[in-house]
């Protein structure tokens, strides 16, 4: 039986939200916590503001797309 598209972006929710899980966690923050300075900035101060406007980027864009498909349904 096939699933439907709706689905299918519901599980990838868990992928998403584990990737964000292991992207705050010690091995990627201690690799970004160096003595860099990126324009007077600090390497892991620009890795989160990068990383946490990038994940409401794409929870806004799942939760457009889920949208669409209920309402196509």
């Amino acid at each position: 039986m096939k699933k439907a598209p709706s689905s299918h972006l519901r599980e990838s929710w868990v992928l998403f939200f584990t990737l964000g899980v292991v992207m705050i966690n010690f091995p990627f923050i201690h690799i970004f916590n160096k003595d860099i300075l990126i324009f007077g900035i600090p390497l892991l101060v620009l890795y989160f503001l990068a990383g946490w406007p990038l994940s409401i980027l794409v929870v806004y864009i799942f939760a457009r797309i889920l949208d669409k498909t209920e309402k196509d349904e």
